[in-house]
């Protein structure tokens, strides 16, 4: 059972709610750059989080879609423990065995040729930018440098990553926005075909958009930015932080699409928890990146290796994404049922495999807080929508408790409204 003495079970919501209350506040240490739920998780195991008082929680938050495997997965402790005891960390300046062992498994599932591992979505995302404009740099086309990335996107805090995102609101005070972006809407192609000039080094896009409140674009929305990528002579991006390693039902989001990017940046579930991201690319994508060009300290790192390489395994058995997609598909008809029974309040389902929203006439953060009373972990995103993002391998009966739990939040918000 994981790493823990004992089994976290599950609970009803008299039982739970009994010993839920406020934890403990902030320590003034910690900078106050997040508005935290006033709870504190002492251990986890599955799809279940408990406190330090007992108090157990479904977690379908995932972590913001990091816990692909839930919490304590027995194989990701053994491989985690078993590396922790052989070597932590040697540096970039030598050969990791773990990477290239990552690397080539990432290779043989994808499109890419090549791989950069680092410690964040951010620092894929911020990779692949660098990526992109020094491919053109190399080719010969210096003056292709700007990319055209969509309005209401998520790539990170870093000030490129904002910048490529272009959202006001996390830009603020941070100086002048770093240049080199054109923004469009969302699932707009002529939108993108008219930003794309002869400075344009490539289009970046999330195939759904996650944090900006699950949309999910029409497959041939994709298939019509590999067409006029392929067509200016530009790169295609993909950020797949949030819908790769087997959270839309496939591998990565973009093969529902039966296309594939030049480059993308990995994150988020490729650790399972533990910090590692990743730069996928096409041998030619990856040709500007010699050495010295870009690195990273901890990036790789024999833990993180481990950790990735074990997840992956796991990921890639026969069957494993499969049920990925019928879990989204029960979630979704889950989800449905809750819109039939809320309609005022529950405006719009939203989702790809086990990345689902609820569109809610409300503030999203009322949802979320009436969940967690409820003993149940959502998370808020843009346009006013609540995702639902359990562990890949919840089970049948989890989606199904999870669900119960969120129809009594609903009705919570819902009195709360008359």
């Amino acid at each position: 059972m994981g790493a823990m003495s004992k089994p976290l079970r599950a609970s009803s919501s008299q039982d739970a709610g009994a010993s839920r209350g406020p934890s403990r506040s902030a320590p003034p240490a910690v900078m106050g750059t997040y508005a935290r739920q006033d709870v504190v998780f002492a251990r986890g195991e599955g799809s279940w989080l408990e406190t330090e008082d007992g108090a157990r929680y479904l977690d379908f938050g995932s972590g913001v879609a990091v816990n692909a495997l839930g919490h304590a997965h027995p194989r990701l402790v053994a491989a985690l423990t078993e590396q922790a005891g052989k070597l932590w960390h040697t540096s970039n300046l030598y050969r990791v065995a773990g990477q290239e062992d990552l690397a080539a498994r990432l290779v043989a599932a994808t499109f890419a040729d090549r791989v950069f591992f680092c410690n964040s979505g951010a620092e894929a995302c911020e990779g692949a930018i660098k990526a992109a404009r020094r491919y053109h740099f190399v080719s010969g086309q210096p003056e292709r440098w700007r990319i055209v990335t969509c309005r209401g996107a998520f790539h990170g805090r870093t000030l490129a990553t904002l910048a490529a995102a272009g959202n006001e609101k996390y830009l603020e005070g941070f100086g002048p926005e770093a240049p080199g972006f054109d923004h469009v809407p969302f699932a707009d192609l002529e939108a993108v075909r008219a930003a794309i000039g002869p400075e344009t080094a490539a289009v970046m896009i999330e195939p759904v958009q996650g944090e900006g409140g699950v949309h999910v674009p029409p497959a041939d929305y994709l298939r019509g930015l590999r067409a006029l990528c392929d067509e200016a002579g530009i790169l295609l991006v993909l950020d797949e932080v949030q819908t790769g390693m087997g959270r839309s039902g496939k591998l990565f989001s973009h093969e529902w699409a039966g296309i594939a990017p030049d480059i993308m940046a990995v994150a988020k579930g490729l650790g399972g928890g533990f910090p590692v991201g990743a730069v996928l690319a096409t041998e030619a994508a990856a040709a500007g990146l010699t050495p010295g060009t870009h690195g990273s300290t901890f990036g790789g790192n024999p833990l993180a290796m481990a950790v990735g390489t074990t997840l992956l395994d796991i990921m890639l058995e026969p069957g494993f994404l499969e049920g990925v997609e019928q879990k989204g598909q029960h979630m979704r008809q889950g989800l449905a049922r809750l819109q039939d029974q809320f309609p005022a309040l529950v405006t719009e389902i939203r989702g790809q495999g086990l990345l689902t929203g609820i569109k809610v006439n409300a503030e999203p953060r009322d949802v979320v807080t009436a969940a967690l009373a409820e003993g149940l972990l959502v998370v808020g995103a843009g346009d006013n929508v609540v995702r639902v993002i359990p562990p890949l391998n919840v089970a049948e009966h989890e989606i199904s408790e999870g669900l119960d739990r969120l129809a009594r939040a609903l009705a919570a918000v819902s009195k709360s409204q008359t």
